[in-house]
């Protein structure tokens, strides 16, 4: 685990990251990684001087199971608040079984498991709402319909863009996997949607995080590629 800046920290869980938010308030995770991390998730807490309990709120950026694999066991043992958008909810409760994954990661959900089931205590549903204090839910659909960025009011604005985009190792932002996605050319949109905004950090659900004038790395990237993501 690494603390990308002051109380916000990236917890690699396997080939995703998921993040700890240290507020006045108690801890917000933005997603819970891969299935069967519980206890990776209470020792980074642990190291932060925190307990599960201590966890207030988390906030799903979407549906796939690399990203909500331990909401249920948080909710249940931290009594934490779960947001997640109401294109996504189905496939969070169970009330639909979620697509089948394609490639690498349809392996992976062989190998791992699929994320426990969990109910939902507030549906995102408008294109930018305010769900915890000093947090900006964004809808950026297309890597799935109810996809959700987050923007923290914190040195300078932090962005948690989920898998609408990545970060590259030089520093440089790119699509996010657009393979298992809903609608790519919509994704490279909302990419570009981000880029409307402000924030000097950002750190992603696969990818290296980007500091420094961050929102400019997007500015580019949607510049260069249009609407159209890479894959």
């Amino acid at each position: 685990m690494r603390e990308v800046i002051d109380g916000v920290f990236e917890l690699g869980l396997g080939f995703v990251n998921m993040h700890l938010v240290v507020t006045d308030d108690g801890v917000v995770l933005v997603d819970t990684g891969l299935p069967r991390n519980a206890q990776r998730i209470d020792r980074a807490l642990h190291g932060l001087r925190k307990q599960i309990g201590d966890v207030t709120a988390v906030l799903l950026t979407h549906q796939h199971f690399d990203h909500i694999g331990n909401v249920a066991d948080v909710r249940r043992r931290a009594g934490a608040r779960v947001f997640a958008h109401a294109a996504d909810a189905a496939g969070i409760t169970g009330a639909i079984r979620p697509p089948e994954p394609k490639g690498l990661a349809r392996f992976a959900v062989r190998l791992i498991g699929t994320a426990e089931p969990t109910k939902l205590d507030h549906l995102i549903t408008a294109d930018e709402s305010e769900p915890l204090p000093g947090f900006t839910a964004i809808h950026t659909p297309g890597h799935t319909r109810g996809h959700v960025s987050y923007l923290l009011d914190r040195a300078g604005g932090v962005l948690f863009a989920g898998d609408t985009a990545s970060g590259t190792k030089d520093g440089k932002v790119t699509s996010g996997p657009t393979r298992v996605s809903a609608d790519p050319a919509q994704q490279g949109r909302s990419l570009a949607k981000l880029g409307t905004y402000e924030f000097e950090h950002a750190v992603f659900g696969h990818g290296r995080a980007v500091s420094g004038r961050a929102v400019e790395r997007f500015r580019e990237y949607a510049g260069s590629a249009g609407d159209a993501p890479a894959d």
